[in-house]
Order: C-alpha cells, then sequence, then structure tokens
C-alpha cells in the first residue's frame, strides 16, 4: 500500500466532511447521509483489492 492511497483516503475524508457541513446548515440532512455512503463507498473501491490480496497472502502463508 501506497502512502498516495492513504492521503487520497483522508482527502475524501476531508472533501465529504466539508460537504456534510453545508448540508447540514442548509438543513438538507437526507442529502448528507447520501454524501457520507459515497465517500465511504469510494474509499472501499479502493481498499477492497489490498484486502483481498492480504486474504490470498494469508491463505498461501498458512498452506505451507
Amino acid at each position: 500500500m501506497s502512502v498516495y492511497l492513504i492521503f487520497k483516503i483522508a482527502a475524501v475524508g476531508i472533501l465529504v466532511s466539508v460537504i456534510n457541513q453545508i448540508l447540514k446548515q442548509s438543513d438538507k440532512n437526507d442529502y448528507t447521509i447520501i454524501t457520507s455512503l459515497a465517500g465511504l463507498l469510494i474509499v472501499l473501491y479502493w481498499v477492497i483489492p489490498y484486502i483481498a490480496d492480504l486474504f490470498n497472502y494469508l491463505q498461501k502463508l498458512f498452506q505451507m
């Protein structure tokens, strides 16, 4: 995992939190949930391949 991925995840977190604050101040609480879920799905899309690689590595390790 590269440091670039960590910075991308942090950027998405900051962006989602700013958008959520703006939406909360304009009384659009339904959209805050949608933006939070969208941010979560984006980050999961980036992280899931690394988790799959980890499980494959652990499976190969314990088959020895």
